[in-house]
């Protein structure tokens, strides 16, 4: 690992390059664009009854209070929440962003709103990186023409059936080979977690798993995950909000393109292969049903399936499928060696419904206790603060204000997962927050880890099945302990997606 680790950084700057100071850069930034401020393109949306915020500051708008604030920004839009309501902007630059807040909001607007919040803003990182393309940060006709293509591909090749369920299961037992291996003794579970969850969606991407110790499999997620440390900073905030400036800016922001395309060459030489492999009638993988799309596609004047698309496609299907997963399972784990009793409760649950059989979905409506202990898992891992951005798609007037059409819209996921209203102990972990008094499972409408409306996550039904089946899978076969001495350590560490901290567990085989 440290050998695929030092190549990739062969990549990054030169060591005799100088730290780049983000204070000294947004200084260098507002002075370059007071210069350029009569032609710089993008403006503002418009005062007319616009949601109130904190007083911007002339040409960087509120990015002083996301950047010398040494707090991940969703945790200053709470702050903001409490002073501004659930319904607030921010500056991002020239930019304005309307923040919604707790579950009614953003219930309202991805819900009762549906069509009129479906858009996604443009977002000039997101648009460098993918241009439009793909699934996730594409937009009008090509964004509802990826998403058709990906649920329905993604149910052909078995997400939410007994086949893919089969590929998973199979996953699952390699897994526990591995944990085993470490025959009780302290190990971090970080790598294997996140290649054996990383395999079920190359199963489906490209019709074939890696080993664990796969040089390319590991050097992907290295990559993927390197990419989502450095969005984080205060360099890739700094690009969104001023590109046209910081795309000539040495910085942490450029190894983020360096990286994207390392991983686009992997699976653009993966495209080359297919496509000389092709079979029409003996599609083996998305992949393989974008290529057949395409060729349909030749007599069309409006073109969808283009290598573009496709490149972008696989790329956040892999990134997406692998990250969330496998750091929503890392909480569960470090989870239940801070609470042993609940580990144990659930345990007691599998040995009873399940004994030592191989775990399966249908056991999940038998065993209450287990499905709320991990939709608590994903509530209080709180994977995706801050959700994915939305953009309104035409004027609307949305509880009292005035949205122009394109307005940059976050929904603050973080606050509707610890909506007081709705969860008892909204910032411990806390089970019962899914189960009445008798202990039968219950839904609770503020569960949205997933979004909501027109552009919610669209592996929403395969994550689930992940998760339940490698948690059970885990929990049946190993009690998990922290090493000798060592405190349980819940901070979440700072990225785009909140993961734990790095940490080493045992785990002590039950059979």
């Amino acid at each position: 690992m440290r050998e695929i680790r030092r190549l990739i950084y062969d990549f990054d700057y030169p060591a005799d390059m100088p730290a780049i100071d983000p204070v000294s850069v947004l200084l260098l930034v507002a002075v370059v664009l007071f210069l350029l401020k009569f032609y710089y393109g993008r403006q503002g949306n418009g005062d007319k009854n616009f949601p109130p915020g904190p007083k911007p500051l002339p040409l960087i708008g509120n990015i002083h209070h996301l950047i010398l604030k040494k707090q991940k920004p969703h945790k200053t839009f709470q702050e903001m929440a409490e002073k501004y309501g659930s319904i607030f902007t921010i500056h991002l630059g020239f930019e304005k962003i309307v923040i919604l807040c707790g579950y009614e909001t953003v219930k309202d607007a991805l819900i009762n709103h549906a069509d009129e919040f479906s858009e996604r803003p443009y977002l000039p990182l997101m648009e460098a990186l993918a241009k439009g393309n793909g699934l996730i940060f594409s937009h009008g006709e090509n964004a509802k023409v990826m998403r058709r293509f990906t649920l329905s591909t993604l149910r052909d090749f078995g997400m939410g059936k007994k086949s893919i369920e089969g590929k998973i299961i199979e996953e699952c037992d390699l897994l526990v080979e591995e944990f085993r291996s470490n025959k009780g003794k302290p190990f971090d579970n970080s790598e294997l977690m996140t290649a054996a969850v990383a395999n079920i969606i190359v199963v489906l991407l490209l019709g074939q798993r890696f080993e664990f110790n796969s040089p390319i499999l590991l050097k992907l997620m290295m990559l993927f995950q390197e990419c989502l440390k450095i969005m984080s900073g205060p360099m890739a905030l700094l690009y969104s909000a001023y590109p046209s400036v910081m795309r000539w800016i040495p910085g942490s922001h450029k190894t983020i393109f360096n990286y994207a395309e390392k991983t686009r060459d992997f699976f653009r030489e993966s495209f080359i292969k297919y496509n000389e492999e092709l079979d029409m009638n003996d599609q083996r993988n998305l992949i393989d049903a974008f290529l057949v799309k395409q060729k349909e596609e030749k007599s069309s004047a409006q073109k969808f399936f283009h290598n573009d698309n496709l490149l972008s496609l696989v790329n956040t299907l892999f990134g997406a499928g692998m990250e969330t997963t496998s750091t929503t399972l890392r909480w569960g784990l470090l989870l239940m060696m801070k609470y042993p009793e609940i580990q144990k409760k659930v345990q007691d649950e599998i040995d009873r419904v399940i004994g030592s059989s191989q775990p399966q979905t249908e056991h999940r409506k038998e065993m209450p206790y287990t499905d709320a202990v991990i939709h608590e898992i994903q509530r209080f891992g709180d994977i995706s603060p801050t959700g994915i951005p939305h953009a309104t798609t035409q004027d609307i007037t949305f509880r009292g204000y005035f949205l122009p059409k394109g307005t940059h819209i976050i929904t603050l996921l973080t606050s509707v997962l610890h909506d007081k209203d709705y969860f008892e102990k909204p910032y411990d972990f806390y089970p019962q927050h899914f189960l009445d008094s008798e202990g039968n499972f219950v839904k609770n409408d503020a569960f949205l880890p997933f979004s909501a409306g027109r552009r919610s996550c669209a592996g929403e039904t395969l994550a689930r099945m992940e998760l339940f089946l490698f948690f059970t899978r885990l929990l049946q076969k190993f009690t998990f302990q922290p090493p000798h001495g060592v405190e349980v350590d819940l901070t979440p560490s700072s990225a785009v997606t909140t993961s734990p901290l790095p940490y080493e567990m045992c785990a002590i085989p039950r059979n």
